[in-house]
């Protein structure tokens, strides 16, 4: 049970937005912008930065859902988004995301972890300053979200079909919830 009288059965962040939406309307449009917006990462592969830095962060409601938006994304790839969770470093996806999303995790810790050689492989490996900027700040913005859903303690559904379902609707995009 949320820690704050949120709407019951509304799950993670949803409840959160609903409950204060003069807060919420500029956190949804802030993931409209990172993970829809204009950029030169694939919407499939922010959502996986997403899902990465909510797993380090054992957020398994950020994690479940945006694992289940990249799974939708990726279409025919649908493992990449299993096989980065348990191994990134094993992974099938390419070392230019694997360096990415190396930068994500090192966010996940602690922003001044991040180092020169960090963002020199990344570069090396063909990511321009717009994909390492946009790396940071998903990885940035969803530890904020992490600690938002963990923090109040908001509903966290077990059932593997609500991610899909999830999955399927944050694909399209991210719009605040009516309060109705």
């Amino acid at each position: 049970m949320a820690y704050i009288n949120v709407p019951e059965g509304v799950p993670g962040i949803r409840s959160l937005v609903m409950f204060r939406p003069e807060t919420g309307k500029p956190l949804y449009d802030l993931a409209q912008v990172l993970l829809r917006g204009e950029s030169p990462l694939p919407e499939a592969d922010r959502e996986l930065i997403a899902a990465y830095v909510s797993y380090r962060n054992d957020c398994l409601f950020c994690m479940k859902s945006h694992a289940a938006a990249a799974r939708c994304l990726y279409g025919d790839e649908i493992d990449t988004v299993d096989d980065v969770l348990k191994d990134m470093h094993q992974s099938n996806v390419s070392d230019k995301l694997k360096a990415l999303l190396h930068i994500a995790g090192k966010v996940q810790i602690l922003g001044r972890e991040v180092k020169p050689e960090d963002i020199e492989a990344a570069r090396k490996l063909g990511a321009d300053d717009r994909e390492i900027h946009d790396t940071v700040l998903i990885a940035a913005s969803f530890c904020m979200f992490n600690r938002y859903v963990d923090g109040l303690n908001s509903f966290t559904p077990t059932d593997p079909a609500e991610y899909e379902e999830m999955g399927k609707r944050m694909a399209k995009g991210y719009t605040p919830p009516s309060n109705k």
